[in-house]
C-alpha cells in the first residue's frame, strides 16, 4: 500500500498546523487510487512528529511511504533534519520502501502557483475580513 506524508515545520499558531492537516486530508481526497492514505506530520511544534508520522502510516498498513517536505527552499530543515529523522524511520523499518521527494519550492508549478496565488490578493479594508495576512492600515 501507498502513503504519502506531507512533512511541514509545525507552528506554535494552532490553526497554521491545522492548515497543513487540511491539505493533507484534501489531497487524500484527490489522490485517487495513488495513496491509500495521505497524513501529515511536523518537524517541530506540532504533532505528530515526522517519525510518528511514519509509524502511523506503517499501522495503516502501507508498504511504501513517499515523504513530501512541505518547504520552499533547501534549508537546513530540507537538506539535514528532515532526511535525518526519515532515514532513522527507515533502518527501524527496512521492510518499507521510504523515499523523499524534492522540497515544493523546487516544483515546476511553482512559478504558475505564485502568479494565480497573487490574483487572489487581498483587497478589503480589513472590516470583517478572515483572509489571515489582511493588511487592515
Amino acid at each position: 500500500m501507498q502513503a504519502l506524508l506531507i512533512v511541514a515545520h509545525g507552528s506554535r499558531r494552532v490553526q497554521s498546523n491545522d492548515e497543513i492537516r487540511a491539505l493533507a486530508a484534501k489531497v487524500g481526497e484527490q489522490s485517487g487510487a495513488d495513496y491509500a492514505y495521505v497524513g501529515s506530520a511536523f518537524l517541530e511544534l506540532a504533532e505528530p512528529s515526522i517519525p510518528d508520522g511514519i509509524q502511523q502510516c506503517i499501522d495503516q498498513g502501507a508498504t511504501a511511504i513517499t515523504i513530501m517536505p512541505f518547504f520552499l527552499s533547501a534549508g537546513r530543515h530540507v537538506v539535514t533534519d528532515v532526511p535525518e529523522l526519515v532515514q532513522a524511520k527507515q533502518c527501524e523499518n527496512p521492510q518499507v520502501k521510504i523515499r523523499m521527494a524534492l522540497y515544493l519550492g523546487v516544483s515546476g508549478l511553482m512559478p504558475s502557483l505564485i502568479l494565480q496565488s497573487a490574483q487572489t490578493a487581498c483587497e478589503c479594508n480589513g472590516v470583517n475580513c478572515t483572509y489571515p495576512a489582511c493588511i487592515t492600515g
